[in-house]
This record gives structure tokens, sequence and C-alpha cells, in this order.
């Protein structure tokens, strides 16, 4: 907030090439408000904020800037930047830039690290993509369980500059296997010849460098750590994870639902950087298997011509059923996605989901069909007494009763279809997030019909049909 208050002040400093004032100026921000007035700035004011940073500031902020902007600073940078900036990124945010870059410029960016750094690179894009082995930074403080607090303390002050977080400690035995972590708070609250082995309590919670980032994403909501260590099959502690790491798998996992959703598929690239040519091959085939399937709505509506020409009230009040029943089936099955994702329902839930649905689709279904009735008698009631004429015909109690009844049937019948569409999915290795709205809608769009119209001959035979 600040530093868009202040940016008419740095436009006039980089106007003036005052740049040591605009260094001065920068020293004592912290990194994440220097990337904010930096992605609100043009391309070329960009490059000289950038260029202007102290060297420890620069590699901070450009950890803050989005994939986009750091690859435009790259291209923009001098050698030497650029090989300072790779080599004092924390590793996790290093690997998130280089897996996005083509693998030639990914391979020549590597080039540019020092051994160890590029050992550590290199390590890290070997885990397969998605995995929690691309995301883990090595750079963490281990410690052995014979070691005195006092000891713990002096390694700590001697290599911790270099962890990406000093909240947990992590004891290893001699083979460097994990075999508990413990808060920092506890050795400072401890005697100094406390042993380690004196604060373990063995409960620690463990990732492995195969699981996927999703499972990961699970595992920090429920146990609500701020850190997680990372494993590999022989139980060797090689990395850890933490929190902010995960707020950005939480973004891209729930913007990829958002984005299913809607009706297409993935985008994997921001909205304006993605090309046009790709955005409509990722809307159209979803656009093409729904408008497919609305083909069979009309195909359901031929099947009931002669019904509809003898009632044509039936058709006035076929937008109204068919999308209560798209409208209810979106709602159940965005309620089962959303909890599928946070864990709170497995395969092995769905009866119980589907009991509920089927409670709750009746319920809505008798409230939309009293609503419904009820308009169709309110005005039946009122164009007779005061317009005189029959909106709905002499029949309009039956009519009015076959559109209520058909309510309750349709969102009954959406409810139950849009929730159990989820676990169908997932049961196959689909992605539920994949039963889109759009999709569910048009299902019980076909479905709707065949209700409705079965409901109306039921009703309405030796009347009106």
């Amino acid at each position: 907030m600040v530093g868009k208050i202040l940016i008419p002040e740095i436009k006039s400093l980089i106007d003036a090439r005052n740049f040591g004032a605009l260094r001065e100026l920068f020293a004592e921000w912290p990194p994440v408000d220097v990337a904010e007035v930096i992605l609100d700035m043009p391309g070329d004011e960009q490059v000289i904020i950038f260029r202007v940073l102290p060297h420890a500031l620069a590699a901070d902020v450009f950890e803050y800037l989005d994939l986009d902007a750091q690859q435009k600073l790259l291209r923009a940078m001098a050698h030497e930047q650029v090989v300072e900036i790779l080599n004092e990124m924390s590793p996790d945010d290093r690997t998130a830039l280089l897996e996005e870059l083509p693998s030639a410029a990914a391979r020549q960016l590597i080039k540019l690290l020092t051994p160890e750094e590029r050992r550590i690179a290199q390590a890290l894009l070997g885990y397969p993509e998605g995995s929690v082995g691309r995301l883990m930074t090595p750079d963490f403080i281990a410690v052995r369980e014979d070691w005195s607090v006092q000891e713990v303390l002096d390694y700590v002050r001697e290599h911790g500059q270099d962890s990406e977080t000093l909240n947990v400690i992590y004891v290893v035995d001699e083979s460097g296997k994990l075999i508990d972590d413990v808060r920092m708070r506890e050795f400072l609250l401890k005697p100094l010849a406390h042993k380690v082995s004196d604060l373990m309590e063995k409960t620690f919670v463990t990732l492995n460098v195969h699981d996927s980032q999703e499972d990961a994403l699970n595992v920090f909501r429920k146990y609500d750590r701020t850190a997680l260590p990372v494993v590999d099959s022989a139980d060797v502690l090689v990395g850890i994870v933490t929190i902010d790491d995960m707020l950005d798998v939480a973004e891209e996992e729930a913007t990829e639902d958002i984005q299913k959703f809607g009706g297409l598929e993935a985008l994997d690239e921001p909205y304006m950087r993605i090309s046009l040519w790709r955005m409509v091959r990722k809307r159209a085939g979803w656009l093409v298997i729904l408008f497919l399937g609305e083909m069979l709505t009309a195909t359901a509506m031929a099947n009931y011509q002669d019904e509809i020409a003898k009632a044509v009230v039936l058709a006035l009040f076929l937008p109204l059923i068919i999308s209560s029943g798209g409208n209810s089936g979106s709602q159940a099955s965005t309620l089962i996605i959303r909890a599928m994702a946070l864990g709170e329902v497995t395969l092995r839930d769905w009866w119980r989901v589907a009991s509920r649905e089927i409670r709750a689709g009746l319920s809505l279904g008798v409230i939309l069909g009293v609503i419904g009735a009820g308009r169709v008698a309110l005005w039946s009631i009122v164009g007779d007494r005061y317009m005189h004429r029959q909106l709905y015909g002499p029949h309009w109690p039956l009519v009015a009763l076959t559109v209520g009844a058909a309510l309750v049937g349709v969102v009954l019948w959406g409810s139950l279809s849009g929730s159990m569409l989820p676990f169908i999915l997932r049961r196959v290795g689909a992605d539920p997030a994949t039963s889109s709205a759009p999709f569910v809608a048009t299902l019980v769009d076909v479905t709707g019909l065949i209700i409705y119209f079965s409901i109306a001959l039921l009703i309405m035979r030796g009347a009106m049909l």
C-alpha cells in the first residue's frame, strides 16, 4: 500500500536518474513491498529499479515476483547479475522458475550456478513434476540426539543463516535418518545442559519425496504445521517443505478447480500469457461436448411433440423445470468436489452422501414445487378474476400439480446425480472437478425433460393429454 502511494515519487527519481536516492528509498523496505512496486511499473522501469537494488535485497525481491516478471527481468539483466540472483535464490523458488522455462533456456541457466547450487538444482529437477521433491528445499538444520541444548544453539548461530526456517530443528541419526523434529522454542526454554533426547517425543509427521503436492497440502491442513520434513524411501531426511510453498500450491489447485467448474480445461498459464489459440483449444473441447449433450435435449423434446401440441402450456414451464434441476445438481456437485478436496469426504462415504442428498433434494424440491404450483394458481385466479381470461386454461389445477410434482422430481434427481458424479469420476481415476457445473446442468437438462413429461402424462392423461 505504501509503495502505491510513493509511485509518483519513484517515477520522478527514475526520470531524474537519481539512482542513489532510489537505492536508499528501497533499502529499508520489505522485499514483498518492493516486488509489488516493480510489478506496478512499466517494463523498462522495472529493470531500472531492480538493477539499483542491493544484491541481497534483489535476490529476495526476485523470489516474490511472478514467473512472467522473473523471466522478463532475466532477459533484461546483465550476465553477472543473473548469476548472482540464481545462486542466491532459495532452491525451491529456483526450481519453480527453471521448470517453467523452455528446456534449452533452463539448461543455460543451470550452467551459471556454482557447482554446489547446480547439484541441488539438478537433484530437485530430477523428481517427478508435481511431486514434493520439486517443492522442497535442502536448507534446514539437522542435529544429533546426543547433543546438548548449548551445542544446538551454537550450531544454529553458525549455520542458521542459510536455513529456510528456524522454527523447527530436525534430529537425525548417524546415517541421516529422521528420528524426530523439535520446535525451536523447546531449545530456548530448556536448560543449556539438557540433551536433545530429553526433548524428543517422536510424534513427527513426514512427507515422501514422491508424494504429490496435493497430498502434501492435505497433510499441512490436517496437522496445521508451518514446515514438514521430506524423506526418501530409506527415511533419510533430504529436505523440508514450508507453508509459503503450500500456499502457492493451494492457489494453483483452487485456480485449476475453478476453471474446471466453468466447463474448460485448466489453462496452466496466466490468462494474459496464454496464447489465443491455446485458450480456444482449452475451451472448445468442453463446449463441443456440452453442445452435443444439449442436442439430446432437442431429441427428448421431439419424442413429446404430440403432448406439447395438445398442451402448449407445458412448454411455458420448460425453462423453469430444467434450470431448477441443473442448479440443484451444480450446487450438490460443487459441495462434494470441495469436500473431497479438503479430505472431508472419501469414496467410502458415497452412501452417506447419497442419503443426505436425497433428503436435501426432496426438501428443496418441495420448497420450489410449492412456489411453482402457487405461481400457476395465483396467476390463474388473478387472470380469471381481473383480466377475464384463462392464462393456463380451465385445467390449471392439473398444470399446477404437474409443475409442482415435476419440480420435486427434477430437483431431487439433480441433487442426487450432481453429488454422485464426483464419486464415479474419482472411482475411475478421473479428476472430480471435471464434473463441472455446465456438465451436470447438461446431464440434468435431458433427464429433467423426461421426468417432466412423464409426470405430465401421468397427471393430465384424459384431461389435456
